[in-house]
This record gives structure tokens, sequence and C-alpha cells, in this order.
């Protein structure tokens, strides 16, 4: 397991997509919003959340959402992270909330 997943506190992580993620994302199966629904996030291909219109810089990206992609990617302005994209993010750079969210994240099955 990736030591971002063992750092957090999934229950802080809650309030952290509160705040930082449910504006454009949901985290019930199927329920998508501006983005795409996060439930089963880690673990899944990206770009595959069923009956979501993705850009093509995230249908072509060739990558798993592990935790480690994710702290990479949510680290980092979107656009830097996966040019083309169509995600409006600055990042997350406390690195306490960036691993709480990272840890709730993956209770979200």
């Amino acid at each position: 397991m990736s030591p971002f997943a063992l750092a957090g506190d999934a229950s802080a992580g809650s309030d952290v997509f509160k705040t930082e993620c449910s504006e454009c994302h949901s985290v019930k199966e199927g329920r998508n919003k501006k983005g795409p629904s996060l439930f089963g996030i880690v673990g899944r291909n990206a770009g595959t959340a069923p009956n979501y219109k993705y850009s093509d810089a995230l249908l072509q990206a060739k990558w798993v959402w592990t935790t480690d992609k994710l702290h990479s990617y949510l680290s980092q302005p979107a656009k830097q992270a996966n040019p083309g994209t169509k995600m409006k993010y600055d990042g997350l750079t406390d690195s306490k909330q960036l691993d709480d969210l990272i840890s709730y994240l993956g209770t979200i099955h």
C-alpha cells in the first residue's frame, strides 16, 4: 500500500473532499456532476467512469488512479498534470490535507 494512503486520516479527508472537490465531483456510484463520480477511483483506469464525457487528454492517458498517481495529479494544477484536461483545479498544496483526501478516496468503493 502506498505511503500516501497510510499517512492520511480518512475522516479528515471527507472534510477536504467537501471543500475541495464536491462542487464538481460526487462519491456516489454513477453520479457524475461537472466531473465524473469518484466512487471507486483508487484502482480505476483513467477516463473510464461510466456515462461521463472525458477530454481527449484524459481518454488518452494510459494510467491507473493509484494513490501515488492521485498524489502527483492533485498536488499540482490539473492543466500541468494532464495538459488538455477540462478539469479546472489549481492543486492542493497542503500535504496533510492531500494525504487525508487520498486516504478518504481510498475508502470510497
